[in-house]
C-alpha cells in the first residue's frame, strides 16, 4: 500500500510552485505502522485512496485560497499605487501653479517699484524747476523794489524825480506817457527817469498820425495776445526792430541773448563796487570789464549780463546794453498786454507800442543816455 501511495503522489499534476505533500518522518512510521495493521487486519485499501484524495483536494482548496488572497492584495495595492500617482500629479501642478503665481508677483512688484521711482524723479525735476522758476521770480521782484527804493532815494523836494511826478512833465511828454505805469526792470528802472528826457528833436509839441497798416495788425493780434513771431504784427516787429536791435558782431552770443530775452531769462547787473565772479568761460566771451562781450570792441563795460541760470557773466558796454533795456521793455509790455493788466483804450496802447518801437530804432542807431 505505500508502494502504491508514492506512486499515485507522483502521478499527481503540480499546481503552480506548490510542491508535493510529503509526510513526515513520524506519519511516515504511523502510516506504515497504520498499513502493517490495516494489512494485517486485512482492511480494504479504498479507505487509504480516499484518504489521499482528501488530503489532495485540501492542499488544492488551500492553493486556491492563496492564490485569490495574494490577488486581492496585489488589486489593493494597484489601486492605492494609482492613488499616489494621481495625489502626486495634483501636487506637482498645484507646485507649478504657486511658482508661476510667485513669478507674476515678483515681475509686478519690480514694475511697481520701478514705476513709483519714475513718477518720484518725475516730482522732483518738477519741484526742482518750480522752486528755480520761484527764486527767479523773487529776484525779479528783489530787483524791482531796489529800483522803486533808488527812484523814491533820488526824489527830493528840491529836486523832484518825474518818473514819480508825471504831473512834472511838460504837457506834450505828459500826454505822450498817458494811461500806463508798470514796474520795470532793474535795468530799465535805473535809466528810465533819464531815457524819458531824451526826445528825438527839440520840438515843444508833437504831431502823430496813425498808420492803417500798422494800427490793423495791433489791433488782430490784441484780439487774441500771442508771443509767436508767426502773426503778422509780431513778424513785422522782429523783422523791423527786434532782430536788427539785437544784431551784434558776436553772432553765437547774439543768438542766445535774443534766446533769453524772449524767454525772459536774462538778468543785467551793475559791476560797480562789486567783486567779479570768477567764472569757468572763454576768456573771449567773459572779456572783462575793459571788452565788450557782444561788439567785440574795447569799451569800459559797466554792466554784465547772465543767461538763465548757466552763471556765466558777459561784459557789455552801455551802447549795447541800451539795444537790450529797449528790446526788454518792448517784451515787457505785451507781456503784460497778453496777461491783462493793461486796461486801456486800443489806441493808447498802440501809440505805447510805437514808442517802444522808436526806443529800439534809436538805440540800435547809437542813441542812448549818458548814465548808461
Amino acid at each position: 500500500s505505500q508502494v502504491s501511495f508514492e506512486e499515485e503522489s507522483q502521478k499527481q499534476p503540480v499546481v503552480g510552485h506548490w510542491k508535493p505533500l510529503m509526510p513526515s518522518k513520524g506519519n511516515k512510521e504511523e502510516l506504515e505502522t497504520g498499513c502493517q495493521d490495516a494489512g494485517g487486519m486485512g482492511e480494504n485499501p479504498s479507505t487509504e485512496q480516499l484518504n489521499v484524495s482528501r488530503l489532495r483536494s485540501s492542499s488544492v482548496e488551500i492553493r486556491e485560497k492563496g492564490s485569490e488572497f495574494l490577488k486581492d492584495e496585489l488589486h489593493k495595492a494597484q489601486k492605492e499605487l494609482k492613488l499616489k500617482d494621481k495625489e502626486c500629479e495634483r501636487l506637482s501642478k498645484v507646485r507649478e501653479q504657486l511658482e508661476q503665481e510667485l513669478e507674476e508677483l515678483t515681475a509686478s512688484l519690480f514694475e511697481e517699484a520701478h514705476k513709483m521711482v519714475r513718477e518720484a524723479n518725475t516730482k522732483q525735476a518738477a519741484a526742482e524747476k518750480q522752486l528755480r522758476e520761484a527764486r527767479g521770480k523773487i529776484d525779479m521782484l528783489q530787483a524791482e523794489v531796489t529800483a522803486l527804493k533808488t527812484l523814491v532815494i533820488t526824489s527830493t523836494p528840491s529836486s523832484p524825480n518825474r518818473e514819480l511826478h508825471p504831473q512834472l512833465q511838460s504837457p506834450s511828454k505828459a500826454g505822450f506817457r498817458k494811461g500806463h505805469g508798470r514796474n520795470k526792470s532793474t535795468s530799465s528802472a535805473m535809466v528810465s527817469a533819464a531815457s524819458q528826457n531824451v526826445a528825438p528833436e527839440p520840438v515843444s509839441r508833437e504831431c502823430r498820425e496813425i498808420d492803417s497798416i500798422l494800427f490793423a495788425e495791433f489791433q488782430a493780434w490784441k484780439e487774441s495776445p500771442t508771443l509767436d513771431k508767426s502773426c503778422s504784427f509780431l513778424d513785422r516787429i522782429y523783422r523791423e526792430d527786434v532782430g536788427p536791435c539785437l544784431d551784434f558782431t558776436k553772432q553765437e552770443l547774439s543768438e542766445l541773448v535774443r534766446a533769453a530775452v524772449e524767454q525772459n531769462t536774462l538778468t543785467i547787473e551793475p559791476v560797480a563796487s562789486q567783486t567779479l565772479p570768477v567764472v569757468k568761460v572763454a576768456a573771449e566771451e567773459c572779456v572783462g570789464p575793459k571788452k565788450c562781450a557782444l561788439s567785440g570792441l574795447p569799451r569800459t563795460c559797466k554792466h554784465r549780463i547772465m543767461l538763465g541760470d548757466s552763471g556765466n557773466y558777459y561784459y557789455i558796454s552801455p551802447s549795447c546794453r541800451a539795444r537790450i533795456t529797449a528790446v526788454c521793455n518792448f517784451f515787457t509790455y505785451i507781456r503784460y498786454i497778453q496777461q491783462g493788466l493793461v486796461r486801456q483804450d486800443v489806441e493808447l496802447m498802440y501809440w505805447e507800442v510805437m514808442r517802444l518801437r522808436r526806443e529800439m530804432s534809436l538805440a540800435k542807431l547809437g542813441f542812448y543816455p549818458s548814465e548808461m
